[in-house]
């Protein structure tokens, strides 16, 4: 393939994703998904409001994690700590002082940016070109193609990976010293450019505290300062003790939470990607010191395996390794999803060691210790973190489900193909015309139903166009009421992603809407 043939292929790949990013953010608001916050007072950037479907979808995301991680594990339990804090709390986790992103202005369109994801996401067409290279070689080769021995013979494959590494290293090398005056020039040598404009003329990179101050009391002389909490790990090991005596908890064993957390990003895009106001789901895991690198590893598989359980494809998940090790970690790997912007960052998996009880022993002057009788000693436990933006989940589990499909009669349909069991109306009940009795067989069978699930009642248009209302809007079934069923009490109920049809019992219905969506079928 020729330059030019080359520049076009990547172009057009561009702008698919960017096309399909756009139908996912207009198909969040059409659908009731996702709405701009204050969007009456032209918005708030980047802060978003759950909709009617997105509140729904949200919330069955927390659940499937939540009953995976505490439900499923006798030795994990979860808290729901406050949003505001002591501030020493902030100053013993080291997110006063060092919680800061690198950014960089271009001096010509005035957009601001932050220097390590302009590198990252240069990196990570780099990469992309490699990958595109070995899938073409598989394609020549078939199935004797050998993958690995193809990326160490190949020399633009060779080139490219090696480009791709030592960028980040570079970048992560620099960050972890506070150079920033060699992340800069790193930018330069490698010519990125504004992503808007093209312009190649920067600043300086500089430091930038993401913390939302607040205050604390009846007046301003003798209001305390305070923070919105940037996360919520925090909350769990100040109650580190607290757990462990109420619960008579042993080593090893967990402290999961879900909540809000709050960021003043300054570079904040991708839609809910980044936000200012945003939801994490943690789970800190308390271990043996010595024993934390087994157990990082033991998290990172079955942290992959929750993510693979939803169906959303293998190959749109990948481990990404960190160069640049938090002060806090000795281990450290991002599992990355395959946004429609490119891989990026999903959920962390980290190996904290014991610095964040240290430092709140230090700062407290409290001792956060276990006694092991076992090894009939006291330490400080060791803990590995799984981090999972619940907004980037949402973002990721939408993307990947929205699809336009041609179907065998040549027409299209828009589908949204949410895992069932986070889809957030489980079932549209639809009585074929809106007489003979049918609506009120209908609203029988939803005030059964709904006693287990969500399920919603649909008149308006011809039945076909209901389906499709449905599709788009991510229902896994329509249960339709006709004049059979005022003979045998029979419904056809219709599977949104195969679009098949069957005739069942109203007796029926409970029981095969479970076997789709049971948490058992689905997290074995």
């Amino acid at each position: 393939m020729r330059c030019s043939q080359r520049f076009f292929y990547f172009c057009a790949m561009a702008n698919n994703s960017e096309d399909q990013f756009k139908k996912v953010i207009s198909h969040a608001k059409e659908y009731g998904y996702i709405f701009a916050s204050s969007e009456i007072y032209d918005g708030l950037s980047a802060v978003y409001d759950y909709a009617q479907n997105g509140a729904e979808l949200k919330k069955n995301i927390r659940e499937y994690w939540w009953r995976s991680m505490v439900y499923m594990h006798q030795n994990i339990v979860g808290i729901d700590s406050a949003i505001l804090m002591h501030p020493t709390t902030w100053k013993a986790s080291g997110h006063i002082d060092a919680f800061n992103d690198p950014l960089i202005d271009n001096k010509d369109s005035k957009k601001r940016y932050r220097a390590d994801v302009l590198i990252e996401d240069h990196a990570e067409k780099i990469y992309q070109k490699a990958q595109k290279e070995i899938e073409k070689a598989r394609g020549r080769f078939g199935e004797s193609f050998d993958e690995e021995q193809y990326k160490t013979t190949n020399p633009r494959v060779v080139k490219y990976l090696e480009d791709h590494k030592n960028m980040l290293s570079r970048m992560a090398k620099s960050l972890e010293n506070e150079d920033l005056a060699d992340v800069k020039a790193l930018i330069e040598e490698l010519e990125i450019a504004d992503p808007d404009t093209g312009s190649k003329n920067w600043t300086e990179v500089r430091q930038f505290n993401l913390m939302f101050g607040t205050k604390l009391g009846a007046s301003a002389e003798n209001a305390m300062d305070l923070y919105l909490r940037p996360e919520t790990a925090q909350g769990i090991f100040v109650n580190f003790l607290n757990v462990q005596k109420s619960g008579r908890m042993k080593i090893p064993f967990g402290i999961a939470q879900t909540g809000k957390a709050f960021r003043n990003e300054i570079v904040a895009r991708q839609f809910i990607f980044r936000m200012r106001e945003f939801e994490q789901m943690e789970m800190q895991f308390f271990v043996r010191p010595g024993e934390e690198l087994k157990w990082y590893e033991y998290w990172k598989e079955t942290r992959l395996k929750w993510h693979l359980s939803l169906g959303m494809g293998e190959e749109n998940y990948r481990f990404h390794d960190h160069e640049k090790l938090a002060h806090y970690a000795n281990a450290a790997a991002d599992i990355e999803f395959n946004f429609p912007f490119g891989f990026k960052e999903l959920e962390g998996i980290h190996s904290r060691t014991d610095f964040d009880l240290k430092a709140h022993e230090k700062h407290s002057g409290k001792k956060l210790q276990f006694f092991d009788p076992e090894m009939n000693e006291s330490y400080v436990p060791y803990v590995v973190e799984t981090s999972i933006g619940l907004d980037r989940m949402f973002l990721a589990v939408l993307s990947n489900s929205l699809q336009d499909e041609t179907l065998e009669d040549g027409s299209t349909r828009t589908v949204l193909k949410i895992p069932a069991i986070l889809a957030p109306v489980k079932a549209a009940v639809l009585p074929l015309i809106k007489r003979d009795g049918l609506p009120e067989i209908a609203q029988k069978i939803i005030e059964d139903l709904q006693w287990d699930y969500n399920v919603t009642y649909d008149e308006k248009d011809a039945v076909g166009r209901r389906y499709r209302r449905q599709d788009a809007a991510g229902t896994p079934f329509c249960i339709t009421v006709d004049h059979q069923t005022i003979e045998d009490n029979t419904v056809t109920i219709r599977h949104r992603d195969s679009m098949e049809q069957e005739r069942i019992a109203i007796s029926e219905i409970s029981e095969k809407m479970r076997e789709s969506i049971s948490f058992k079928n689905w997290l074995k």
